[in-house]
């Protein structure tokens, strides 16, 4: 398996430096840092977790209640419905999410278990496509949900894919949290089992994400071999053994493949 490559411009560098605009990036800053657990804030709270000063942070919310993106009550603020036109962009003008749906559908009512796909930004995979029959996590998922890479299935697809540089990279700057008594926090012996997820083509995380939940992943890959998402299915470790959720690896590697023609190169 191979990554595709992203470039990233650095704003300290060469002729990006000229084109960043420092207010656009800490409004995104802003925006993200309203989540699941800050879902109302003050303009200190704003700046405290986004690192700017009040009168910064206080310049962006307002900002942003005034194009619509965000209300208040003069003293705390959050996001509106119109913030999720953002994420509506990515997945009208991108191709994936819309091939990936069907197929999830297809082997989600093939093996009667959750199926997901998503993609790798920064420490975190986004989830772009899922077909659900059944909770198995005590977080709701769907589309644009965001899990932390080391503890998951698709995660250490999308890890095992990465160049050795970039590889390196986010292991000396991932938080490694024991989110339950299996989770692997160790970077060298997450190391080695990102080298096995690449050589066996797939992988297994068994209740390190939270307990009771166990998911197996594939790469989905175009005709080049370069890794555009993952896909995984996620089962209740009290009904599904690890041997019946291997069991389930063919339909979801028959589903993977199906994908590549579709793909390009």
């Amino acid at each position: 398996m191979k990554a595709a490559t992203l470039l990233e411009s650095d704003p300290s560098s060469g002729e990006a430096e000229g084109f960043f605009v420092e207010a656009l990036a800490r409004g995104l800053s802003v925006i993200r840092c309203f989540d699941q657990a800050h879902e109302r804030l003050t303009i200190s709270e704003v700046a405290r977790l986004t690192g700017l000063t009040r009168a910064t942070a206080r310049r962006s919310l307002l900002t942003l209640s005034a194009l619509g993106y965000m209300a208040t009550d003069g003293k705390q603020f959050w996001l509106t419905p119109k913030i999720l036109s953002l994420g509506h962009a990515y997945l009208s003008s991108t191709p994936l999410p819309r091939l990936l749906q069907p197929v999830l559908e297809e082997v989600s009512g093939q093996l009667h278990e959750s199926c997901s796909a998503s993609i790798l930004d920064g420490e975190e995979i986004v989830y772009i496509a899922r077909a659900a029959t059944r909770r198995v996590i005590s977080v709701g998922l769907g589309v644009g949900s965001r899990l932390p890479a080391y503890c998951t299935s698709m995660g250490r697809v999308l890890l095992a894919a990465l160049a050795p540089g970039a590889l390196e990279a986010y292991l000396a700057r991932a938080r490694l949290e024991p989110l339950t008594p299996y989770t692997l926090t160790d970077p060298t012996r997450l190391w080695q089992e990102l080298a096995k997820v690449r050589a066996q083509g797939y992988a297994l995380v068994d209740q390190e994400l939270e307990l009771g939940l166990r998911s197996l992943a594939v790469p989905v890959q175009n005709a080049r071999g370069q890794v555009l998402a993952a896909m995984n299915i996620g089962v209740q470790a009290g009904r599904v053994s690890r041997e019946e959720l291997l069991g389930m690896l063919p339909v979801l590697r028959q589903a993977a493949a199906s994908l590549v023609p579709l793909l390009g190169v």
